[in-house]
């Protein structure tokens, strides 16, 4: 069998040669009981299926105390890293109840590696609270992080309630938004698409 090497690439074979497993995988947003996201990850590991949950550290007020708090930042979504055989042994947990779909389809809707690298490294690295926004958000000026923690990162430059933010878009989810000086990035020039 001969494959070229984008054919060797996407099925994970080495060299070209054929030998290897075909082990393409991709990101893809579980839906799972409400409180039940670490659970799930940990179940999911110990399956050897590779999982993201966004959590993120709160300081929570009760009437006679305060506590930081690891709070998760999309409820009820697990993000898995699967394959096809993965994908499906995923859905025997009894808390799992099926994979986010977009509307007027019936697969499995795909978070692209780029996107979730870019959402991952805003959470490892930022000091200020991510917030999700699912509305829709219009395009902003492409930027790139050139101060703090999260020097590197590419998203949009948009303003949202009169703040600056850098957004990074994960296209079935909306935008993963944090506050931003404007001297803390630089412009790369053109408009997203």
């Amino acid at each position: 069998m001969i494959l070229t090497k984008e054919k060797s690439a996407i099925l994970g074979t080495k060299n070209g040669t054929g030998e290897g497993v075909a082990c393409l995988k991709r990101w893809y947003v579980a839906h799972v009981r409400i409180h039940h996201e670490k659970k799930v990850a940990e179940l999911l590991g110990k399956m050897g299926i590779e999982t993201f949950v966004p959590v993120q550290q709160e300081i929570h007020q009760w009437s006679d105390r305060r506590k930081l708090v690891e709070a998760v930042l999309l409820p009820m979504m697990v993000f898995i890293h699967a394959d096809q055989k993965e994908r499906m042994a995923a859905l025997t947990i009894s808390t799992v109840s099926r994979y986010m779909v977009l509307r007027g389809e019936g697969k499995p809707a795909v978070i692209p590696d780029e996107q979730m690298a870019r959402f991952r490294f805003m959470l490892d690295y930022s000091e200020e609270a991510i917030s999700m926004n699912c509305s829709p958000l219009a395009r902003g000026e492409r930027v790139r992080v050139v101060k703090g923690p999260l020097t590197g990162l590419i998203g949009e430059l948009v303003t949202l309630d009169g703040k600056s933010k850098v957004a990074v878009r994960l296209d079935k989810l909306g935008c993963a938004c944090v506050d931003m000086p404007v001297g803390y990035v630089e412009r790369l020039g053109e408009k997203t698409n």
